[in-house]
This record gives structure tokens, sequence and C-alpha cells, in this order.
């Protein structure tokens, strides 16, 4: 990175040499020629790009007129917004107040997500966007839709219509796309620039193809990633490409199919940019910022990337010169480029709405969340926060707004509401793994079906499936929205576990004295109020049926069957960050049952479960306290009642050792972010050590007392593919260990 000292040298030699471009009392004959017109070609190169910002920097201080600019991918989206009217001062600004990583890949602030999305997201952390359409598997063409970067885009330049000529823009811009089915460059010059920008950018695989007109396009970076002939199309005279793009990376380094992949999008792109350095001649200016160890999504480096723009540029410092401006013209031509005839103006109203939804979704529910109508004025950005909530509650794949200005001289709003294109039917992956290498782990696996929108009024609905070698569980449930988010759930639920039953006695690691099979059925129907956006509350009545019994040794054990109405209240606070690695927020699950049996099958049930997270800097702590117990008459629950033992649930122990009616539970973890250190398989990969404590009891009036069993581990873990994943090792009392591989959720 160039040093403040070396940034303020190069700007004094630049002044000096302006002074003396300056100094002669008559002007040369050189400056008397026309000045010629002078393009910029910027190729795409994901994050790569911010080196774009550096070059547009460096050419601003050499007072260097900027008349056209093409652009692919990164480059289209700085070019078009540089185009704009948004220098690049204020557009390093602008990017340094947001985290591009989220934005490229639709990370949303979780706290504004539904209460259903946040626990879909806990229970399947598979990010795999896959659906059913009359019995066929579909699957989302992209891994991201791209809804943050279009809402980015229009927030930025919603001064414009949606139906421009791009040649009227401060600056002459074009677009490079790709059209998907002829396989053609696409030169987007006129429409709606953030759209333009979107298409450009839709790297395939990672960004949905996006569509315009009749035209479904991917990033141009397939067929000009470096678009010096676009430029040389728009009259330049004189180019300045600068070119980004990622190197190829050497055969012995790709050890996977999706790295050989990525290698061979590279070679289509190394081959494009080789015949488009070959148009450059010798008036031409090629820029190639030295970017190594900057990724193609390593969108945190940004400043090392403007660094490097700037250090390119300063190279070819004396060509450069020789297309700078004198002060007085540089003044006229930016006041010039200020002059903005197709903008809007301030006071722009609304004419006529226009709503393009689906089929499945009535323009009506999108109309309900559009605070504007005719004859309202235009504020594209309070649209677009509008809008947004609709793109995050997951009934489309996006939802935009732009403003048409008609013949006759009136402007039409038009929202489109595209749907999922992966649809009607979603599905949701997770995956279980426990294992403490002592023979006893277990596994299993999460399949959820939703069906939103089965009639006008929102019908939806919603099926949760558990099948491993100790559970296996299926829920089903109708859920109808009413009034105010509020919504009524009738449901039906089968569960049948297997718990193994240790001796109350039990310290050491002991082996289990039986195996029960706990069999449940529930239904009932549930009245869901959501708490503005932090959590929900569902309160209801049903009937429950239980049968638990021993599946070996079945005379020194007895079997218990059970049924009673039941009315629940439960209460759900979600506020953290992140459902796998929660670095700050809290949550809160709470519920109380009360149960309408015969004096000695009733039972009544409460248990709560919380915790906290506080991070700094790469530090993170974690605090979690959990507490159960009957609230029955005969001091029972019913069944086995609460239980601990296995990961992060007192890790030295096994799985469900310690049983009883009343529980008590603490957990003070610690994580430090290992990110940098890029282990492979995990994202953001933590070392972490938790110190645990708590016990059970059989009965009221032994609740609370000590003795307290603990338990300490150490443990490595990430985010991988397939859910969160610890490796560790945990140590408890009287030298009781416990190795452990967990693959799922923790909390």
């Amino acid at each position: 990175m160039m040093s403040l000292a070396l940034r303020l040298a190069a700007l004094a030699a630049l002044t000096c040499a302006a002074s003396l471009h300056t100094a002669h009392a008559a002007p040369t004959a050189a400056e008397a020629r026309p000045h010629p017109r002078i393009c910029l070609a910027l190729s795409g190169g994901g994050a790569r790009g911010y080196a774009h910002l550096g070059v547009l920097q460096y050419l601003e201080q050499l007072h260097i007129p900027i008349d056209c600019i093409a652009g692919t991918s990164m480059g289209a989206l700085i070019g078009g917004l540089y185009a704009s009217g948004i220098d690049a001062d204020q557009l390093q600004r602008r990017l340094a107040a947001i985290d591009l990583s989220d934005i490229a890949f639709d990370r949303n602030d979780r706290a504004r997500l539904p209460q259903s999305q946040r626990e879909d997201e806990y229970q399947y952390p598979i990010s795999l966007a896959a659906g059913l359409d009359g019995g066929k598997l579909k699957l989302a063409a992209g891994l991201v839709q791209g809804n943050n970067l279009l809402t980015l885009l229009q927030n930025w330049t919603a001064r414009y219509p949606a139906n421009i000529d791009f040649a009227a823009l401060p600056i002459p811009f074009r677009a490079v796309a790709t059209d998907l089915g002829a396989g053609t460059e696409v030169v987007l010059q006129e429409g709606s620039l953030p759209r333009a920008l979107r298409a450009s950018m839709a790297v395939p695989g990672l960004f949905a193809p996006f569509r315009i007109g009749s035209r479904t396009l991917v990033d141009g970076g397939l067929v000009a990633n470096l678009p010096v002939q676009t430029a040389r199309d728009m009259g330049a005279d004189v180019i300045i490409a600068v070119n980004i793009a990622s190197p190829l990376q050497d055969a012995d380094a790709l050890q996977s199919p999706t790295a050989v992949a990525q290698q061979m999008l590279g070679i289509l792109i190394q081959q494009n940019v080789k015949a488009q350095k070959s148009l450059l001649g010798p008036h031409d200016i090629l820029i190639e910022p030295n970017l190594d160890g900057v990724s193609f999504t390593d969108f945190a480096r940004g400043k090392d990337g403007i660094n490097a723009g700037w250090d390119a540029a300063q190279q070819h410092n004396a060509s450069l010169l020789a297309l700078s401006l004198p002060p007085a013209q540089w003044q006229q031509y930016l006041a010039q480029r200020a002059r903005n005839t197709i903008a809007l103006a301030p006071d722009t109203r609304i004419d006529v709405i226009q709503i393009n939804s689906g089929a499945r979704v009535p323009a009506s529910h999108v109309q309900q969340q559009l605070g504007v109508e005719a004859g309202d004025r235009y504020d594209g950005q309070a649209i677009n926060q509008q809008l947004a909530q609709l793109s995050i509650n997951g009934d489309f794949n996006n939802v935009t707004q732009e403003l048409v200005r008609q013949a006759d001289g009136s402007n039409r709003l038009v929202i489109d509401a595209e749907d999922k294109s992966w649809g009607p039917q979603y599905l949701l992956f997770g995956l279980g793994l426990s294992n403490s290498f002592n023979g006893r782990g277990g596994y299993n696996l999460q399949i959820g079906h939703r069906y939103p929108w089965m009639t006008a009024s929102g019908l939806e609905w919603r099926n949760d499936a558990i099948l491993g070698n100790r559970v296996a569980s299926l829920k089903s449930e109708l859920r109808q929205p009413l009034t105010g988010g509020t919504y009524l759930a009738s449901y039906v639920e089968l569960n049948r576990r297997h718990v193994d039953l240790y001796d109350d006695g039990a310290a050491l690691k002991a082996s289990p004295l039986t195996e029960y099979r706990i069999d449940t059925l529930m239904s009932g129907v549930d009245l869901g109020v959501p708490l503005a956006q932090v959590g929900e509350l569902r309160l209801g009545a049903g009937y429950r049926y239980w049968h638990y019994a021993p599946t070996y040794d079945e005379a020194a054990f007895s079997t218990v069957t059970g049924r009673q109405p039941v009315a629940r209240l439960r209460l759900t606070i979600d506020q953290l960050d992140d459902a796998l690695f929660p670095r700050r927020g809290h949550y809160l699950y709470a519920e109380a049952s009360r149960g309408f049996g015969g004096s000695g099958t009733r039972y009544s049930t409460v248990q709560a479960r919380t915790l906290w997270a506080f991070s700094h800097g790469a530090d993170t702590v974690n605090v979690a306290l959990e507490g159960a117990g009957s609230v029955s008459a005969n001091d029972t629950s019913g069944e086995l009642g609460f239980s601990l033992g296995g990961f992060q649930h007192l890790s030295a122990y096994a799985q469900d050792q310690f049983s009883g009616n009343y529980l008590l539970y603490g957990r003070l973890t610690y994580l430090r972010d290992l990110s940098r250190y890029q282990i492979a398989g995990l994202r953001n990969p933590v070392l972490g050590t938790s110190l645990e404590i708590g016990n059970v009891w059989q009965r009221r009036a032994a609740f609370g007392d000590g003795p307290y069993r603990q338990s300490i581990s150490l443990f490595v873990g990430g985010a991988s593919p397939v859910g969160p994943l610890y490796f560790g090792l945990a140590l408890g009392q009287q030298g009781v260990w416990n190795i452990y591989l967990q693959l799922g959720r923790v909390f």
C-alpha cells in the first residue's frame, strides 16, 4: 500500500507538472488542437474491481477528462456509477460505509427476517435452494439472487427514470453482458441503469441470470471481459483500458471439481481479454494493477485494491499527463458534466402505479406493503426500503421498482414482483452427526417442505421430517395468515426417539442400564402472534398421547402410557446475528405446558433456555442458561423428564446421561476467530473453549441442591457446507473425558 508520504509526494509532482503546463503566456499549438475523445474500458474481476477506483482517483488528480465509459461486470458497476455523476472520492466513501460482501452475497440483517425464516435458517443450515414443480425437482439458477445488489444500485441511481439513453448520462456509458441463450455479446445502452449493471455482473453459478426484455443475461466477462471494442465503437480516440481479471492458477493447485470449473471459466476470460488487448493502438494506455493475493470475493481488501489501482496508473504518468487539461478547461469540463438533463426533478410525482406480480401471490399483497399512492412524490430509496421486506420475507425471487417516463410526460411507477424460479414448493435440508468415538454416535437428516400461497389468502403448508438412528419425527402444519402478521396454525406431530437410561449415581463413564423408546403423538391448534421483528408468541390447545417402554431388560423397567388435553404457551425471541456462530445478540425460548389429564397421569411443565453473545474484535463470548421442571402436583413429567449430557450440554458425558424432572444448566463459551488461517472446508473457523455446569433432580424438594456436574472443553469449529462442524476434547469430573466430532446444531 502506498504510504501517505508517497501519495503527497506524487500529488506535489502532479501539481508542479500542471503549473508548468499552464506557465506559457500564449496557447501552444498542442493546446489549440481539439482534445482527443478519451474512453475508459473497465474489466470485470469481482472484488479486485476496487482498483478501478484508484485509477479514477489518479485520473481526476491529473485533470484527465473521461468522455465515455465501457464496463464489464465489476467494471460496469464502478464505471456505471461514476458515469451517473458520482465522483471517485464520493464513490469510495459510499463503498466504505457498507459491507459489499454482504451486498454481493445477499446476506440480510437476521433481525429483519420473519421468525419462521429465522427458525428455518437455524434448523436447516444447508444453503441449497431447491423446490418442486409438478413433481419435478428444481434448483435455483444461482447461489445468489442479487436482490441486495440491485436494491443498492437502484438507491444510488434513484434520480434517473428507468427508460433512459445511457449516452445522455453525465458520462456516456455502455455495459457488456452475455445472452445466455445465444452465447453472444450484448451491449446495454438504454433502459434501466441499475438493471443493466446487475445483468452485467451475473457471474454464472454465483449470481442468478437476469432477464431484460426477452433476453436472459449473464456476466459479460464470458464474451468481452475487457470491452476495448465497445469503447472504440463509442468514438474513442484514446482508450484507457484497466484489466483486473484474475490470473489462472497453477494446475497442481486445482484440487476439486469446483476449482477446475473456475479455471475453465478463467481460461475463457483470458482468451477474450487477449483478443481485446490486441485491439489497443499505440496511443492507447493499458493499466494492469498488481493485485496479487486479492481474490475475486475478497471485498474486505478494498483499500488494497484502490491503492493498487493508483500505483498502476502512476506508472503511466508520462502518457497520462499528455491527456491532462489545464485548470480552466478542467473546470469547464466538470461544469458540463454536472449539467444533468435527464435526472428526475426533486418534486417528481407518481401518476400511475403498475404492479406486475406472479401467478401465485396476488398483486394486492404487494400493494399492501407499498406505502405510496398515485399522486405522491417519487422517493426511490423509500420505496426500495418498503419493498425490501417483501424480498426478505421469501415470497419472491426479487421485488424491484422503477419509474418510467411516458411519452405524454406522465410518470408510471412499475413494481415487478418475480416468483421464485424453483417454486412453488420449496425444500430445506439439514444434517446432524455426533460421534464420541466410543461406538455410541448418532446421525439424523432433516428435510423441510414449504408450500406457501396455496390460496390467495396466503395459506401455507409446512412439513418437517427428521430421520436418524436415534430419532424419527414428522410434523405437518397448515398455517393461515390473519391480520397484522398473526396466523392460525393447525398441526399434527409424531415423534419416536431412543434414550439411554443410566444409573442416577453414575459419575464416571458408564454403560446405560437400558434404552427407552419414547413415542409421542400430539395435535392441536395454535394462534401465532408476531412480536414486531423481535420474535413470536404461540398459544394454543391440543391433545397429547405418549408411550415409553424399555427396548431390553423389560422386566426390570416399567412401561408407561398416558394421554391428556394440553394448553401450551411458547415464547421465542431471536435477535442473534448468526444462527450457527452468533457474535452478538440474544435468544430466548420459553414454554409452559398445562395438562388436564387424570389425577394419576396429569402433568404440567415449564422450561426455558437463553443465549447471549458478545464480541470485541476477533473475540466472542457466549453465555447460555437453561432451566426446566415439572409443576404437576404428582411431581412427575409423565415421561423420562429432562436430560443433560452430550455436546455443549455437559460435553464430557454421554448423550442424555443424566435424567430427571428438574434441570439447571449453564455454559460460558469463548471463541477466537481464525478466519485468517483459511482452514479447508470451514467458513469463519473458530477456536473455542467452554465451561459447563449443571445437574438434574428427581424431586422438587432437592431442586437446586449441589453438587453440580462440570465439564470443560476445547474445540475447533466452523461453518461447513452442510452445517456447523466441531471437533474437540472435553474433560469432566473424576477423570471423565470425551473426544467428539459434532455436525449440526448446538443450542
